[in-house]
């Protein structure tokens, strides 16, 4: 039976159970009860705590908007463009500059066309030009060579070897030794003499093609044996000739050789009557007509017994052909040495008069060391079936010579000169623009102690032979000259060539520079340049740096490069420009509307070397 619990600890419990009561966590009390605050239930407060806490998550929302109506508004994001529509732009872009390129290749087409037309005019006698003459195919020769002719595969092997191009049709192959060829023994007899043993590159493939009697364009740098590869097949010509039909007195020539300057004709002639005199069994005759030499001397052989070969500039030879001194009803083999240069405006209308001397087809062959594009097209046009025989690029510079560039200020260039001539050992040879500053070098020179020679245009032939005779055999050890020295002279020992200036044109310092490293031997050539210079020149003389492989010094680095520059300039071979900016180019409009107001005045027009 359960017992009661007392009184007392009921009303204890009571107490204990009163102050422990909470409301929300919180215990309420008799005290807060006294305070006379009013009662909030449960429900209420729960309530009131709720409102707090909506209150406190709308504040952060509240600044929140506040801070985004003081940012500046964000930029509406670029619409996205289908990629069809990009590429239509691309497409539009490109044929916009497609346009523009093809406008200037038409446009530099048709200068091109312009002046092969004028090339080939010089090439071809009026008769020939107003009857439109087409020979079918080259003059026969009986030349055979020895050896047995190399296949496709061989062929193409060897000129891969040696770096040979060819253009052409059925191009002979080429042959490696003077023995392959079939070459009399005299002949052989003299090139050994020469300390010549095996032909160069050019000889290789061009000696088989001359011979053959097909129509060539020889391309070689400087050096490298142009000189035999041309002078051979005129004697072979000559050779048969001689065995069919004797010369008589009055006749001939059966082949000329044209050049540029008085120099090289001399220099070309002591070559082709070098083999000449030491052919025994068949005594061939030559003859150089060159300006500022007696007449007489010059056709004496001729009238005498009759002659084989003349070497000769175009003003002397057009000379005699008009004076009928010599015809050319026997001539079928026909040369141009530096051709480029023979065929430029001021030497064109001496070969087209010379050429209209001629009443039947002849063998014609152009050679040189710089053949611009220009040239090689109006040439292949006016020539028959013709191979041009390319060994380098056309217009590249020997790679035997080291090329060095200085900025030298106008007026220390004379001083420093001295400087530069203590690089190497004499002969050395100084190249300047005009016939002025030749003097002036050349007597400054003299009064320092050097032993130099000078030679120009405006020298009469006997001092200017006298000067190139006394340089050659050592006893002057500096040649001050212009251009008229730096094409095709050779000189074997030179090993440094100083620009006292740099040239106009790129082709000339080619040449200039070629008057070194001949022969497979090192050369230096320093060149001076300055602010007169012109950008185009500095910019074809720094490609021509980079393609040889040559330091490229930082005045010339910095220059600024054309936009499009392609392959080069077609009319002057400069890699620098282009022909439509050429200032050659430009140059010879001038001079060529200069001569025509000339010839309307009768105060006559440019010429070569007479």
């Amino acid at each position: 039976m359960a017992t009661k619990r007392p009184r007392q600890e009921e009303e204890k419990v009571w107490d204990a159970f009163q102050n422990c009561w909470t409301i929300n966590g919180e215990p309420v009390d008799d005290a807060n009860e006294s305070d006379g605050e009013e009662f909030v239930s449960l429900k209420e407060r729960r309530a009131l705590r709720e409102e707090r806490l909506r209150k406190q998550r709308k504040r952060p929302a509240a600044e929140e908007e506040e801070e985004e109506e003081e940012a500046p508004p964000p930029q509406p994001e670029p619409q996205q463009r289908a990629l069809v529509d990009e590429a239509e732009d691309l497409r539009r872009q490109q044929q916009g500059v497609d346009k523009e390129k093809t406008k200037r290749a038409e446009e530099e087409a048709r200068m091109l066309r312009e002046a092969a037309r004028v090339g080939t005019n010089a090439l071809k006698s009026a008769r020939e030009i107003a009857d439109d003459t087409q020979f079918g195919r080259s003059l026969p020769t009986d030349w055979r060579p020895l050896d047995q002719p190399l296949d496709d595969e061989q062929a193409a092997a060897l000129r891969k070897k040696w770096c040979i191009l060819c253009d052409g049709n059925q191009v002979p192959p080429p042959i490696k030794s003077f023995e392959g060829m079939g070459l009399p023994r005299d002949l052989l007899s003299a090139l050994r003499e020469k300390n010549i043993r095996r032909p160069t590159p050019i000889q290789v493939q061009g000696l088989p093609v001359a011979l053959s009697g097909r129509d060539m364009i020889g391309i070689a740098f400087t050096g490298s044996g142009k000189t035999v590869a041309f002078s051979i097949p005129l004697i072979i010509r000559s050779l048969e000739r001689e065995r069919k039909r004797p010369l008589r007195s009055g006749e001939g020539p059966v082949g000329v050789v044209l050049c540029p300057s008085r120099e090289l004709a001399r220099q070309t002639h002591e070559v082709v009557s070098f083999f000449m005199d030491r052919l025994d069994r068949t005594p061939l005759r030559s003859t150089c007509a060159i300006g500022g030499e007696p007449k007489q001397q010059q056709l004496d052989v001729v009238r005498r017994r009759g002659v084989h070969a003349v070497v000769a500039t175009p003003g002397r030879f057009r000379d005699f052909l008009d004076s009928r001194a010599l015809n050319l009803q026997s001539c079928v083999y026909m040369c141009l040495d530096e051709g480029d240069r023979m065929l430029d405006l001021g030497f064109d209308e001496e070969v087209h008069r010379i050429m209209n001397h001629f009443s039947k087809q002849r063998q014609t062959l152009l050679f040189s060391a710089t053949m611009p594009k220009k040239f090689q097209d109006f040439a292949r046009g006016a020539l028959v079936d013709s191979i041009t025989v390319n060994v380098s690029r056309a217009g590249a510079a020997n790679l035997d010579v080291i090329q060095e560039v200085e900025y030298v200020k106008l007026e220390a260039r004379i001083v420093y000169l001295l400087e530069c001539l203590q690089k190497t050992a004499p002969p050395v040879v100084v190249f300047c623009e005009r016939k002025g500053d030749v003097d002036d070098v050349h007597e400054y020179l003299l009064l320092k102690g050097v032993e130099a020679v000078s030679i120009h245009g405006g020298k009469d032939q006997e001092e200017r032979n006298d000067a190139i005779r006394r340089f050659k055999d050592g006893s002057k050890d500096v040649l001050v000259a212009t251009d008229v020295a730096a094409k095709g002279l050779d000189f074997p020992d030179i090993q440094h060539v100083i620009n006292f200036d740099m040239p106009s044109e790129i082709e000339n310092y080619v040449h200039r520079i070629g008057r070194t490293g001949r022969c497979g031997k090192t050369g230096v050539a320093t060149t001076f340049i300055n602010k007169t210079v012109e950008p185009s020149a500095l910019l074809d003389l720094k490609h021509l740096l980079v393609e040889a492989k040559q330091r490229v010094p930082p005045v010339l680095q910095v220059l600024d490069e054309p936009e499009e520059r392609g392959e080069g300039c077609a009319f002057c071979g400069g890699l620098g420009h282009t022909i439509l900016d050429c200032p050659k180019r430009d140059k010879d409009a001038r001079r060529l509307n200069a001569n025509r107001r000339d010839m309307l005045s009768g105060t006559g027009g440019p010429g070569g070397d007479w």
